[in-house]
């Protein structure tokens, strides 16, 4: 994308991952240049074996460029030592992935403020900033809940809150609506989207469904560890309602 932005908030230049496997080489990613702005709802599409999950990888300071360029937040990924990347992880970017990575014998407030006391913030600024995001993502009445008493749409919510105790201003989503129904699969979206909106968050979904597809600004596919297309959705539909979560039944 050739964002108006100067310092767009993602970057990459001749970004490129390959993995050894056996006697030969397999290119995850490969070769991709493109930017983002802040402010962006990105969703990546491509089937199984397309470059998804290692771009999001990337992205999120898990895994290493084998070469190119690849600047998120201002952090240069492609140099970062291991302190850095662990910093980055912390504070740069907040994680949903599609298998929930709750703590399964800490209840709902306590998993949504674990990342907050990681990183040495105060217990009480912590609390009351995951009760505000717990509150909004309709959790109020399930704080004390272990993740095995939740539904799969709840779990995801408190992932979701999770993912932004630190104030990150990225936040990326592996499949986040893959264990989901499509009901609880549909109100995941919506919440990402209104992070985006209302929040001010640039969001990055790699996903198999359609369901985030009218709700983004652009849509990249990939195929074979490289774009195929690029579309700048610029949708308004998600504006026209500004009530539209409200007619979602959170259960």
């Amino acid at each position: 994308m050739n964002s108006p932005n100067p310092k767009p908030i993602i970057k990459a230049q001749n970004l490129t991952r390959t993995y050894s496997l056996g006697g030969s080489e397999v290119v995850g990613i490969n070769q991709l240049d493109f930017e983002i702005a802040a402010g962006e709802l990105v969703v990546l599409k491509g089937d199984s074996g397309s470059g998804k999950s290692t771009l999001l990888a990337l992205l999120a300071g898990l895994d290493r460029p084998t070469s190119g360029k690849l600047t998120v937040a201002e952090h240069d990924l492609a140099l970062a030592s291991d302190a850095e990347l662990t910093h980055f992880r912390r504070d740069g970017v907040g994680m949903v992935f599609q298998s929930f990575n709750l703590m399964p014998t800490l209840n709902v407030l306590e998993n949504a403020v674990l990342p907050g006391l990681l990183a040495g913030k105060p217990f009480s600024q912590t609390r009351s900033k995951a009760m505000e995001f717990l509150d909004w993502l309709g959790l109020k009445g399930r704080l004390t809940h272990l993740p095995a008493q939740l539904s799969g749409g709840e779990m995801q919510r408190t992932a979701i809150a999770r993912a932004l105790i630190n104030d990150p201003a990225i936040i990326l989503a592996d499949e986040p609506t893959g264990n989901l129904d499509s009901r609880n699969g549909q109100l995941v979206v919506e919440l990402l989207a209104d992070l985006n909106r209302t929040w001010k968050r640039t969001v990055v979904i790699a996903t198999h469904s359609t369901l985030a597809d009218s709700l983004a600004t652009i849509k990249f596919s990939l195929k074979d560890g490289m774009i195929a297309d690029e579309v700048g959705m610029r949708n308004a539909e998600w504006g026209k309602n500004e009530d539209r979560r409200n007619d979602i039944v959170i259960c």
